[in-house]
């Protein structure tokens, strides 16, 4: 057989591997494989990684939508899960949002029919909550849903406490799927909620300064198999939390950004510069992989999260810098990490992804000066780039910079 790609010479799970790619799945793994490919790409050095899966994203429609296309070329996330953008009444959205996008684009439902349109406050209308709506939603739409999203904090659902995510899990009992519940500011009190969800739930924002999930709740919700999962976001990490959990023996099961329009620009960027968060704190990085890429795959029943033959081509090549990178939680707490990830080149389904350009931000996205300033160079130096020849793929993360320094 002539495979259509052959990546050689890359380092996979500690140990130098060869991929073959035919017809967008992995044809054969191991060293020194033959050279009998219609294209090789040499990857001497570099971290072979199945295509990240970000558990926790926003891609779909409503207030918080960003497009992940122009983010996954050079981030190296395959599978963008869209976390409760869209509810019953606005599912056909994101259907043509993950039909349309060259990356994976699985849901999970939101529990209220208006999905994310606005803001906040989906949940504090009950008759938007429907559960037999959501029931018959997931029925017809398995293909593209895999689980129910609640948010649960004070502002989403008012005077409704923890009544959504009731009805969450009981059409999620019904489906056969999981939850995942926001949490944040209360009322409703945490251990309400952690106490509701049941093995296979997952708790995002498991670090959250403001929620600061600490204490038996948490302990006894983690020991029942709830999972929990980082959801970077504008508000929901503070390293502090997640050293006092890691100290207590909780560690998050996936790394995921929570990544939409309030939080690209900072302090969350992408999944590569989250998951330094982690080796920041001291999380060794066979476990950061993981927790970007054979778990989240595991938590929803996805394809992809691990290279092996038959599998979805899906594929990410990093550089692994060992230097000083300072990074930045939600509450502007800094640590280092001792690794720094720099992707050149995503495949998906064997297909290299090419660099596209971002839009610009919705207008009513709040950004600060230095944001502003910040997007106006990176457009002039866009524009720069753009009157000469086009720079080679291994160029092209650093010469699209994001709207802050790296270290951010």
């Amino acid at each position: 057989m002539t495979w259509d790609l052959l990546i050689t010479g890359g380092e996979h799970d500690g140990k130098q591997a060869d991929l073959a790619i035919h017809n967008g799945r992995i044809a054969a793994i191991g060293p020194d494989l033959p050279r009998d490919a219609r294209h090789i790409t040499d990857v001497t050095g570099r971290l072979v990684t199945p295509g990240l899966i970000d558990l926790h994203t926003h891609v779909g429609p409503g207030y918080w939508s960003i497009d992940p296309d122009p983010i996954a070329w050079y981030s190296g996330v395959t599978t963008w899960v869209d976390a409760g953008s869209a509810g019953a009444y606005t599912l056909a959205g994101l259907r043509r949002v993950s039909t349309e996008a060259t990356v994976r684009v699985p849901a999970l439902l939101n529990i209220s029919a208006v999905g994310l349109a606005g803001r906040t406050g989906e949940c504090r209308d009950l008759a938007n909550c429907d559960v037999a709506l959501a029931i018959d939603t997931i029925a017809a739409n398995r293909d593209l849903i895999h689980g129910i999203k609640v948010r649960i904090d004070t502002e989403t659902v008012g005077a409704n406490g923890i009544e959504p995510l009731r009805r969450g899990l009981a059409a999620a009992d019904a489906c056969g799927v999981p939850v995942m519940v926001h949490i944040g500011t209360v009322p409703p009190a945490l251990d309400e909620v952690l106490d509701l969800l049941r093995p296979g739930d997952i708790v995002t924002h498991c670090a959250s300064g403001i929620a600061a999930p600490l204490g038996p709740a948490v302990r006894a919700a983690s020991e029942r198999g709830v999972l929990l999962d980082l959801g970077h976001g504008s508000g929901g990490f503070a390293f502090d939390i997640l050293e006092a959990q890691l100290d207590a023996g909780l560690r998050p099961y996936t790394i995921s950004t929570d990544l939409h329009a309030r939080s690209l620009h900072g302090p969350v960027f992408d999944l590569p510069t989250t998951m330094a968060k982690l080796l920041a704190v001291g999380v060794p990085l066979p476990e950061v992989i993981a927790a970007a890429t054979t778990h989240p795959a595991a938590a929803l029943g996805l394809p992809g999260g691990k290279l092996t033959v038959g599998t979805p081509a899906d594929v990410a090549i990093f550089d692994v810098r060992v230097e000083d990178f300072p990074v930045t939680d939600a509450h502007r707490q800094v640590r280092v990490s001792p690794i720094r990830l720099i992707n050149q080149a995503t495949y998906v389904g064997g297909r290299l992804l090419t660099p596209r350009l971002p839009g610009p931000p919705a207008p009513w996205i709040p950004l600060t000066d230095a944001q502003r300033e910040a997007l106006a160079r990176r457009e002039r130096h866009i524009r720069d780039l753009l009157a000469t020849p086009l720079i080679g793929v291994d160029g092209l993360a650093e010469q699209f910079p994001r709207t802050e320094p790296r270290s951010s």
